[in-house]
């Protein structure tokens, strides 16, 4: 009865839904942190780039813009490198970006190796295989092009977020959250929003699509940076050393060696 109503309210309103996934998403990942530290954060990271490749290729219309869920579950990922820039450190965020590179790099091989099984050919489930292993090589049928663009776009533009956060922390004396949190990440994503777009969609469609496209996303993007930032206040606060795997002194040791 409960889920059913839900259904029927979020499918009268997805702008609504779209916000109630966006909080969703945030509050997912804090609570990740609040339990496990920074490793939550981590695990936050892979998790979204697991959910963005799964559900990436699904296209709605919020706000009359077309856009992906690939673009709502994604632009978390910026929220999680900010908060480890913030807490950790350069270092943290950066070795973030690269598990999540080197996630994104295992997933696509994966999933790509696993279209070339063929559908039991069993007459009591052929049907049932036949219609699954059709469904999943629409869903996950990468081109070279879609690749390169995807891991070039998020490489750069996450090492760039990481850089851009730390260089306003260092010009504003740390203060300012709000600035260094919105602009490193507004100006990451533009820079993601070109690389993909360039790669992925030059000599593909007009460049007026092509715009189209970019800006619909972009405007997606600066609006969960803007949303995200009460989250990263919040969690800025905790005290979560002692969920924390790596001893904090330990730590601190090494960086000083």
């Amino acid at each position: 009865m409960i889920m059913s109503t839900l259904a029927d309210i979020f499918q009268m309103n997805q702008e609504l839904l779209w916000f109630t996934t966006i909080a969703v998403d945030l509050t997912f990942a804090i609570l990740l942190f609040r339990f496990f530290g920074r490793q939550g954060l981590y695990a936050s990271i892979v998790i979204s780039l697991l959910l963005a490749n799964l559900q990436g290729p699904k296209l709605t219309e919020i706000f009359g813009l077309q856009t992906s869920m690939g673009v709502i579950l994604y632009s978390s990922i910026y929220f999680a490198t900010d908060l480890l820039s913030e807490r950790y450190g350069k270092a943290e965020a950066t070795r973030a970006v690269m598990i999540g590179f080197t996630v994104s790099i295992i997933i696509i091989v994966m999933i790509s190796m696993s279209l070339f099984y063929l559908p039991a050919t069993n007459p009591e489930t052929a049907s049932l295989a036949q219609s699954m292993h059709a469904a999943t090589a629409t869903l996950f049928s990468f081109t070279p092009r879609f690749v390169l663009g995807s891991l070039l776009a998020y490489l750069i533009s996450q090492r760039f977020d990481v850089w851009m956060f730390h260089k306003i922390k260092s010009k504003t004396q740390g203060r300012h959250l709000w600035l260094r949190n919105n602009v490193s990440t507004i100006c990451s994503q533009a820079l993601d929003t070109i690389v993909y777009g360039i790669v992925v969609w030059w000599g593909v469609v007009d460049f007026e699509t092509a715009m189209q496209l970019a800006l619909a996303k972009y405007f997606f993007k600066v609006l969960i940076a803007i949303i995200d930032t009460p989250f990263i206040y919040m969690a800025r606060e905790w005290d979560v050393a002692d969920k924390d795997w790596v001893d904090s002194n330990e730590e601190q040791q090494k960086s000083l060696a």
